[in-house]
This record gives C-alpha cells, sequence and structure tokens, in this order.
C-alpha cells in the first residue's frame, strides 16, 4: 500500500470516527476550546511529536509573542510549538496552540516569511475558525476528538518518526480542512494587520506562498500547506491587493534576527546526511564567512566520520566569531568523543560561562570531568542538570555512575532506582532502593524518600 493511499485511509478512518461521535454541543465554548487545545498539545507530547530544542522553542515564541502584541487581546493564552515533521505545514489548533513544522521554518528566506505564517495562524484562533467548523458539525466530543486524533497516529507507541511526521500532516489536514475561503481571507486581513503592525514588511506573507509553489513545481509533490490552507492563488491576490492599497510602506524582514542559526539546528534533525551536508556546502560557496554554514558542515562532517574536517570547520567558525556558544559546545562534545578530555574541559568551560543552562554543555562538561578523575566537579555538574531537566531519565544513570566511581555507593544506588523507576523496570529499581536505604539511617530524610520510593514501587 502506497503512501498515499495510506493517507487517504487514515484520513477517512479518522473523519468517520469524528463525524459519528456521540457527544453533541450547542455551542462549541471558549473553555471547550481551551480544554480541546490542551489534551491535544499534552497527547503530542506524550508521544514525542514535538521538538524540544530549547534554543528553537525560544526563538519560535519570542516571534509568536512579537506578533501576538499586535492582535487584538485574546481570550487564550498562546503556545508556539516546533513539530519534527519535515513535511511544509503550520496548523493552529482551538485554544490558542500554534504549531509550525521543521520542514517550513527551514524552507523560509528570511524572518518576515516565518512571521506572516504565525501571524495567519494567530488570527485563525482569535476569529475562533476551528471552532466554528466543530460547531457547525453538531456532533464532536473533546476526548474522543483528542484521542481520535493521537490513537490512529500514534497509538501504538514506537511508531517513530514517520508515525509522528504522518501525525502532524494529517491532524492540520483533519482540523483544517474545511476552511472556507471566508476563513482564509479573514486570517489573512487580520494576519496582515498584525505583520505590518509588528514593523515587519507584509510582502513576506504573499512571498511564502509564491515559495511553496516554486517547491511544488521542482519537487512534484504538494506542500501539505496547501492540503489545510487552501485557495492559495485566490490567497496571492488578495494580499497583494492589501499590499498594494493599504500596507503600502515597506517594513522589516529580519527584526529578532537568528533565523539562520535555527534553520541550521533544524537541518541536524535531517536523516539524509549528504544531503545535508551539500546544503551547508551550497550555502559557503556562496558566502565563505557564513557562521552558520561551517557551523553545520562542521556538525555534519563529525556524523558522517570526517573528523579532521570536522575540527577544521569548527576552528574556521570560531577564529569568526570566538564567543559562538554553540560553536563550542559542540566542538567540545566533538573533543570528548575522541578522547581529548582535557581540550573538552578547556572548550566546554568557556561556553557553560557563556551559557550557565544549556543542558549539552552540562552533560559533557560533566562526563569531561568524569573522564579526567575530578568526581566531585562531575557531581556537582550533574546535580545541576538535573535541577534544570528534573525529567531527563538519563541524568540520573549519569549521577549513579558517577557516585559509584566516588565511592559513595547509597547516592550510587539511590539515582540508579530513580533511573530504573522511570524507565518503567521496577525490579531493578526496588533493588537499588533496598540496596540504598542500608547506607542511610531508617528515620533520616533521604532513609525516609527511600523507603517512600519502596513503598510506592510494592
Amino acid at each position: 500500500m502506497n503512501g498515499k493511499i495510506k493517507k487517504i485511509l487514515i484520513l477517512s478512518l479518522i473523519l468517520g470516527i469524528l463525524f459519528q461521535t456521540v457527544h453533541s454541543y450547542a455551542s462549541f465554548t471558549i473553555e471547550d476550546e481551551k480544554k480541546l487545545g490542551k489534551e491535544f498539545y499534552e497527547k503530542l507530547g506524550k508521544n514525542n511529536v514535538l521538538l524540544k530544542n530549547k534554543k528553537v522553542n525560544d526563538y519560535i515564541s519570542k516571534l509568536g509573542n512579537k506578533i501576538l502584541e499586535q492582535s487584538r487581546k485574546s481570550p487564550f493564552d498562546f503556545h508556539f510549538s516546533v513539530i519534527k515533521s519535515p513535511a511544509i505545514n503550520a496548523f493552529a489548533t482551538p485554544g490558542g496552540y500554534v504549531y509550525v513544522n521543521r520542514g517550513l521554518i527551514n524552507l523560509v528566506e528570511n524572518e518576515s516569511q516565518l512571521a506572516g505564517v504565525l501571524a495567519h495562524e494567530i488570527a485563525h484562533v482569535n476569529a475562533r475558525h476551528i471552532a466554528d467548523i466543530i460547531e457547525k458539525s453538531k456532533k464532536v466530543s473533546i476526548a474522543a476528538l483528542a484521542a481520535t486524533l493521537a490513537g490512529a497516529f500514534l497509538g501504538g507507541g514506537g511508531q517513530g518518526t514517520a508515525a509522528a511526521a504522518a501525525f502532524s500532516m494529517a491532524t492540520a489536514t483533519t482540523l483544517n480542512l474545511k476552511y472556507s475561503r471566508e476563513h482564509e481571507e479573514e486570517a489573512d486581513r487580520l494576519g496582515m494587520s498584525y505583520l505590518a503592525s509588528a514593523g515587519y514588511d507584509g510582502m513576506g506573507m504573499p512571498d511564502f506562498l509564491n515559495i511553496m509553489r516554486r517547491y511544488q513545481f521542482y519537487s512534484n509533490s504538494v506542500p501539505s500547506y496547501f492540503l489545510t490552507h487552501p485557495g492559495t492563488g485566490e490567497r496571492i491576490r488578495y494580499l497583494d491587493g492589501l499590499l498594494q492599497f493599504k500596507y503600502t510602506q515597506h517594513g522589516s524582514e529580519n527584526i529578532i534576527g537568528g533565523l539562520g542559526r535555527i534553520q541550521t539546528i533544524l537541518m541536524f534533525g535531517e536523516r539524509n546526511l549528504d544531503m545535508t551536508l551539500k546544503h551547508f556546502q551550497d550555502l559557503l560557496k556562496k558566502n565563505p564567512d557564513n557562521i552558520d554554514a561551517l557551523y553545520g558542515l562542521a556538525v555534519t562532517q563529525g556524523k558522517l566520520g570526517l573528523t579532521g574536517e570536522s575540527f577544521t570547520n569548527f576552528n574556521k567558525a570560531l577564529n569568526l566569531s570566538p564567543d559562538d556558544e554553540d560553536v563550542l559546545r559542540d566542538l567540545g562534545i566533538s573533543y570528548f568523543k575522541i578522547g581529548k578530555t582535557y581540550d573538552a574541559i578547556a572548550v566546554l568551560t568557556k561556553a557553560h560561562t557563556l551559557d550557565e543552562n544549556d543542558a549539552g554543555v552540562l552533560l559533557y562538561l560533566g562526563r569531561s570531568y568524569e573522564a579526567a578523575g575530578d568526581y566531585k566537579t562531575a557531581l556537582n555538574l550533574y546535580g545541576k542538570l538535573n535541577e534544570k531537566n528534573p525529567d531527563d531519565i538519563n541524568t540520573y544513570y549519569y549521577l549513579a555512575m558517577a557516585y559509584g566511581k566516588a565511592n559513595e555507593q547509597g547516592d550510587s544506588h539511590y539515582n540508579f532506582g530513580v533511573y530504573f523507576k522511570k524507565e518503567k523496570k521496577l525490579k531493578s529499581a526496588l533493588f537499588h532502593f533496598k540496596a540504598a536505604l542500608k547506607y542511610f539511617p531508617k528515620y533520616s530524610e533521604k532513609g525516609r524518600e527511600i523507603q517512600k520510593e519502596i513503598e510506592s514501587i510494592k
């Protein structure tokens, strides 16, 4: 069964369940929207569909909030997220949740184009277009809708990236498929006003639609965005009219800055490393001093085992930008992986002074000190990492190993217990918690904590 037929069958299944749902609503309220949006967002998170890179998420949230400041007061608390899928799409769900696919961000040529996409999606939310579609269906259940969408695509649990990509596209299709021309026109009109008021060049909106048209022509595939936001030709003509008669002053293409670095980071998610390598090489042909391209090329060469070339390009990037924390972090990680422990410590220490909260720096600086035999410093760094990312399972493993090497067996067993509990390996967790209890007085704070862990497993 080819991919196209699969998508049609899955979409038919979802639409069938959606419109056979037994619960009815006289009206789809603001609270209903918030509830559905939150439930859907949580299911995406649980199924590992959302990108967790802090730098990327901070950027997209900053950009979204800049646009949001220009919109009318909304009853929703907006959330901006990036989906891992390479498909070219963006969509909004009820309740103020806006999603942009990795593939779309990598397609835009400047910040105003990406800001235009976000402005359009914010407008859909503010105008309550999806709520209008759901309300008119007369048959919809919040729980059934969110569960059906997540279950149809990721219900098997371990379906991986392919399932996540299909989920992101078809979810958007299901929610947005019936946008009317009136909906799209209103979202463009409102979105253009938000974009221009924020100081961006309004040309970003029609320019992006034209880029996708070119992409479709050269790739022989229809971008998902065309399916979820129909009437592209009419939209371009309508936007051109707005620019000609109302928004005649040109704003800025870039205001926040740093889009190139965000696109570089997102390129690391591509599976085809040869394609990624060529992408960065082509950028460097146009501009040999492009720091983002040098950085991207160095990381990609490292993944391909081209170690010498990788270090050469890392150093070229640092010569141009000595305090680039991303370059320093990944150079330090590269040193660690080839066993150059003290070089790794030197580079990662500098990166740590630039950004004390970078999880990658904390982890590999800790691992480097551990490799050098300085367990006290390693444990201090792992502890900071654990405070900032308490849900990261692997941190407990590194803490357990470092405590063991430092001959602090009680804390080692305790952290192994937490690690295995989070991994749902309860027999192993119970073994380590019981072993840990031998090292702490029964009625001490730590002893009581361990006893609670034991009882929770039993």
